[in-house]
C-alpha cells in the first residue's frame, strides 16, 4: 500500500518529506492505518461512512460487497471499525451481508482503552418495522448490547421482543421512520460520538440528505459489472450537491482507497 496523497497533509497534494516511510509501496501495520484514519477530535458527534464502488459506480456485486472488495479494503474496514464507537447499518444490509457482533482485536485494545472505549464497537441496526432475527448471534452474542434504532410508531410488540432479546431501544423519531439527524444525536448522547455507518446505500442516502454525513471513506474498485446494482447512497436526492475534500488517498493493487471529509467539516 502507498499514499497517493499525504495523509498529514490536507491543503497540498505536492511531495513531502516522508521520515515515516508511509508513502513507499509495502503493506502497512494496523497501527500505522489506525494512526491515518484517526477520528478528529471534536466535542460532538462524527459520522463516517465505509463503502466500496466499482469504477462504473455499483456498491454490490449479486446483492452483496464482498465481490468487488479486496484483503487491503478488508484490513481498512477492520481498522475502521476498531476505532469506532458504534457501527450503524441498516436492517436490509443487516439481513444481506449476514451481521454478526463486532469482536474485540488485540491490535486496537490499547487505543481503544487509552480513548476509554470498549473492547469492540456496539453494532446499532436502524429499522423503522423492526423485521429483524433477534435470534441471531448479533443480538443473542455480543460483546456489547446491540442496539436497535427506530421511531416512536414502531410496532410495540417488536419493540418488546427486542428489548426481551437483549437489545437496547433507540427511539430516533416520532413516527415509524427513523430521523436520521436525531439518530446520530441519540447515539451521541449515549457517548457513541465516533460513529460508523457501513451503509447500506438507502441509509447512507439518508444520512446524506440529512446532511449529517462528516466522512466518507470511499474504497475504488478497478472493477466493471455493468448491470443495475445500487450506488453507494440512494434515495431523495439533494437540492444542491454537497462538497466534500480529499483527506488522504491511498492505492494498492489498483484499488484506490480515499478519505473525504465535509468542506465545512465542524
Amino acid at each position: 500500500m502507498r499514499s497517493l496523497f499525504p495523509v498529514t497533509d490536507l491543503t497540498t497534494t505536492a511531495a513531502a518529506p516522508d521520515p515515516s516511510g508511509l508513502l513507499t509501496d509495502r503493506e502497512w501495520s494496523l497501527d500505522e492505518l489506525a494512526d491515518a484514519y484517526a477520528y478528529p477530535a471534536t466535542g460532538g458527534p462524527w459520522l463516517r461512512a465505509n463503502m466500496v464502488s466499482t469504477l462504473d459506480g455499483a456498491a454490490q456485486h449479486d446483492g452483496r460487497s464482498q465481490g468487488i472488495s479486496c484483503a487491503a479494503d478488508m484490513r481498512i474496514f477492520g481498522t475502521l471499525r476498531g476505532l469506532a464507537d458504534v457501527v450503524i447499518a441498516g436492517a436490509e444490509t443487516v439481513r444481506l451481508e449476514g451481521y454478526r457482533p463486532a469482536r474485540a482485536r488485540e491490535a486496537f485494545a490499547g487505543r481503544r482503552a487509552a480513548a476509554g472505549q470498549g473492547p469492540a464497537p456496539a453494532v446499532a441496526v436502524v429499522s423503522g418495522s423492526l423485521d429483524l432475527g433477534f435470534s441471531l448471534p448479533l443480538f443473542t452474542e455480543p460483546l456489547v448490547p446491540t442496539l436497535v434504532v427506530t421511531g416512536a410508531g414502531a410496532p410495540a410488540d417488536r419493540i418488546a421482543a427486542a428489548r426481551k432479546a437483549g437489545a437496547e431501544v433507540v427511539i430516533a423519531g416520532e413516527g415509524a421512520r427513523v430521523d436520521p439527524a436525531r439518530a446520530v444525536r441519540e447515539l451521541a448522547d449515549r457517548g457513541l460520538r465516533r460513529q460508523l455507518t457501513e451503509g447500506g446505500p438507502r441509509l447512507l442516502g439518508q444520512f446524506v440528505a440529512a446532511g449529517v454525513l462528516d466522512e466518507l471513506c470511499l474504497t475504488l474498485s478497478p472493477m466493471l459489472t455493468a448491470g443495475d446494482a445500487q450506488r453507494i447512497a440512494g434515495g431523495p436526492g439533494v437540492t444542491v450537491p454537497e462538497r466534500f475534500a480529499l483527506a488522504s488517498l491511498l492505492e494498492e493493487d489498483g484499488f484506490l482507497f480515499g478519505r473525504y471529509r465535509r468542506a465545512d467539516a465542524r
